[in-house]
Parts: structure tokens; sequence; C-alpha cells
């Protein structure tokens, strides 16, 4: 007997239409997991990596590859005074510009990748860090935008890029709850009738008892949009988990080789952990199904060695 169909998730959520569309894919609770494959700096420098870490991607059965666009010129000064180093975690003692200089995406590399991807059949986008930034992308035709968590206050350039009119996903790792407020206030106000919000650690890695899983059901319910996970745990548990939690976007940091030596190689996956991660996924989603009170039966059940079988 299956009692009923509804659950409080999607109910929230078709309060408020219940999904977005990135080039064609629908987005939400009522389909299986949007599966991001973060490029972020781990090209390391090579064009032909960034290459090849879009056909990996898509054998790993990634719906989307998310570049990040920006210059270190337009997000930080090249200067070695307290204020601009960067203390403790990963990239200790460094300075921002200096680690924005090898970490950033080529702007001449951003064609090439966008044509290889259409070419492979596989969603490309990226997270502008200024308006120089949204004016190449949309050169490019991005077909969405992502709003880095550390971009998340920055309320101009969220109404920026709403006024293109494409899907935007917006990253709370270091925003608060009124502050998710205000920027999902600026998409709107900017002409944004697509958007999404992921709950995030902004941890390089982050450890997963850090992540409050409960937090995305929260928001779900308090924001009433398309919420997902930006995951910077080591490994898949706690994506996988935030399925069952109302999650429909998955965001993962990817690359060729853990040991690869760039700035974010040592925290993301490995092709095969990343199809690992769609996979596990996708399969939580299935296994959700609906609320259903009526007697459970495998199709086929070995009861003994007797090859007796209840189909």
């Amino acid at each position: 007997m299956l009692v009923d169909e509804w659950n409080p998730i999607q109910f929230t959520l078709k309060e408020k239409n219940g999904k977005i569309e990135i080039a064609g894919r629908e987005i939400g609770s009522s389909f299986s997991p949007y599966m991001i494959a973060e490029l972020s700096a781990n090209h390391n420098g090579h064009l032909e990596n960034a290459l090849r870490l879009i056909e990996e991607a898509k054998k790993a059965g990634a719906d989307a590859v998310k570049l990040q666009t920006y210059k270190p010129d337009t997000i930080t000064l090249n200067c070695n005074s307290e204020d601009f180093c960067i203390h403790g975690g990963l990239w200790d003692g460094r300075t921002l510009y200096d680690l924005y200089e090898e970490a950033h995406m080529p702007w001449e590399w951003h064609k090439p990748l966008f044509d290889y991807a259409s070419k492979l059949g596989i969603t490309i986008f990226s997270s502008p860090f200024d308006r120089t930034a949204v004016d190449l992308l949309e050169d490019l035709n991005a077909p969405a935008y992502k709003i880095a968590s550390f971009e998340a206050v920055d309320l101009p350039l969220i109404r920026y890029v709403a006024s293109t009119g494409k899907p935007l996903i917006i990253s709370t790792g270091l925003a608060d709850a009124e502050e998710i407020q205000e920027a999902i206030e600026a998409a709107h106000a900017g002409g944004c009738s697509q958007l999404a919000i992921l709950h995030c650690v902004s941890g390089y890695p982050a450890p997963a008892e850090d992540y409050n899983l409960h937090t995305i059901s929260d928001m779900i319910r308090r924001y009433g949009l398309v919420t997902g996970l930006s995951d910077h745990t080591l490994d898949n548990t706690t994506a996988i988990a935030s399925v069952a939690l109302g999650a429909a976007i998955i965001e993962k940091h990817f690359t060729l080789d853990r040991n690869g030596g760039g700035p974010d190689d040592s925290f993301s996956l490995e092709p095969d952990e990343l199809a690992a991660l769609c996979t596990g996924a996708r399969t939580a989603w299935r296994a959700l199904g609906k609320i259903n009170y009526g007697k459970k039966r495998a199709s086929k059940l070995m009861l003994s060695s007797d090859d007796l079988y209840i189909l």
C-alpha cells in the first residue's frame, strides 16, 4: 500500500517551483543529484591537464565541470604584509597574490576549455570574481554561474551576475543566515529567476564533523530554494549522506593526481573516486524513494543451499 508520495522537502520546494534548469538538465529534489566536478587550480599550470580533467569528469559521470575565473590582480594586491599573508592550513606562509598567481585559470584557456566540453557533451560554467570575469564568461555563452563562498557577501557582484538572466548557484561557506538572505535578495533584485544555494564549510580540507549536514534541511525550509552541498572533506561519505537531507547539487574538487603538488590537489578526488561519488549519490537518491508502508519483498531471494527461491 502506497500511503503518500508527499515529503516535506519536496513540498517546501514546490512552493517556489522546486527546480532550476542548467543546459536542459532539471535540478531539484525530484531529480537525481546534479554532480559538479570543480577543476579549481588542479590544472597545475598546464592547459593539457585542464582538458584532460574535463574528459575524465565526463567519463566519471559528472553533469558539469566548473572553473574559477579571476586574475590575481582583480582580487588581491601584490603585497606581503600580514593582512595579505595566509596563516595556518594548507597554504600557510604564502601571500594571497602568490597563491592566486599559481592557481588562477588563464583567461586565454577559457575558450578552448568551453569548446572541448561542448565537444564531449558535458556542461561547463564558472565562478566569476569580478565584473570583467562575468563579461568574459558571457562572451563564451556560459549557461550558468556560481558565486564562491568568499564572494557571497559581494552583493554588487551577485546583482551583476543575476542581470545575465542565467541560473545562479551561491555557495554559503562564509555567510551567516542573515547574509545568505541578503545574497538571495540581491540575486532576485538583479533579475535571477533560477537560484540555488549550497551549504559549505570553507576549510581545505574540512573535517566531516564540521559539516553539520542538518543545516541543509533547515536551509530548504528557511529559504525555499534548491539546495546542495559544496564538499571539502577527503572522502565521499559526507556528500552521499547529504542526499538523504535534500541536497540536490553536489560539488567536489577534482584532480588527476592527489599527489600532483598543486595547491588544491591534496583535498580533491581522483577520477575513480569521482566516479564512485556519482554512482553513490545517485544510488542514495534512488533509495530514498517514497513513503511506503506496504509489505516489502525482493524480486528474488535465495533462502538456502537447496536452490529454493521466493519470486
